[in-house]
């Protein structure tokens, strides 16, 4: 589990298909800024808000594998380039955002990025499945990123993102038409799925 509170940047450097007949990709990824003296093989770091599996690790890099699966139904992750990086959570850690399962749920098109002041205003459209778990004031993960909706209109949401945000996540790069990872609030799927399990009881 992650809260969707970025960590640092970090980049991915080089990618190279791993030749197991199933197309996987291993990256690496340059981490100097998040620090990884507490990273083992095996632990969890969310890339642009995807669950990882660290394969290897260097002193400032780490390897990941990526399977055909992943790189489908996500972004950002088949070409070199930035990346926010999170460690999994511990149970002592605060809980900044809101609970993130690295499980992206879909992948949106950004249609407005326009400047209020030092802000940025954030259009995205996301796949038409999920807009009804997407509710105003409600809590969403963009590309790793834990964020709160201003308003929603169908599939279409808007978020305000403040300066500190644009510089310490690569949602400063954004521009219309990019395409972001999306991950639904856990607690809409669950009361979902309560409420559906309810209905065929009675």
């Amino acid at each position: 589990m992650f809260s969707g509170i970025i960590a640092a940047l970090g980049r991915i450097t080089k990618i190279s298909p791993r030749h197991d007949g199933a197309a996987t990709l291993r990256l690496t990824i340059d981490a100097h800024q998040l620090g990884l003296d507490d990273v083992g093989l095996g632990d969890s770091i969310a890339c642009n808000g995807v669950c990882l599996t660290v394969v290897g690790k260097q002193e400032r890099c780490f390897f990941v594998d990526v399977s055909p699966e992943s790189l489908a139904c996500t972004v950002g992750l088949a070409a070199p380039g930035p990346v926010n990086l999170e460690k999994a959570l511990r149970l002592a850690d605060r809980l900044g955002g809101h609970l993130v399962s690295g499980h992206v749920d879909g992948v949106g098109e950004v249609l407005r990025f326009d400047p209020i002041g030092d802000n940025r205003l954030l259009a995205i459209r996301a796949p038409e499945d999920l807009a009804r778990y997407i509710a105003r004031k409600g809590s969403i993960t963009v590309d790793g990123v834990s964020l709160t909706t201003n308003s929603v209109d169908g599939a279409t949401f808007t978020i305000n993102l403040i300066p500190h945000t644009l510089a310490v996540t690569t949602l400063g790069r954004l521009q219309p038409g990019s395409r972001v990872n999306l991950e639904i609030d856990l607690i809409a799927r669950y009361c979902e799925r309560l409420l559906g399990v309810s209905d065929t009881v009675k």
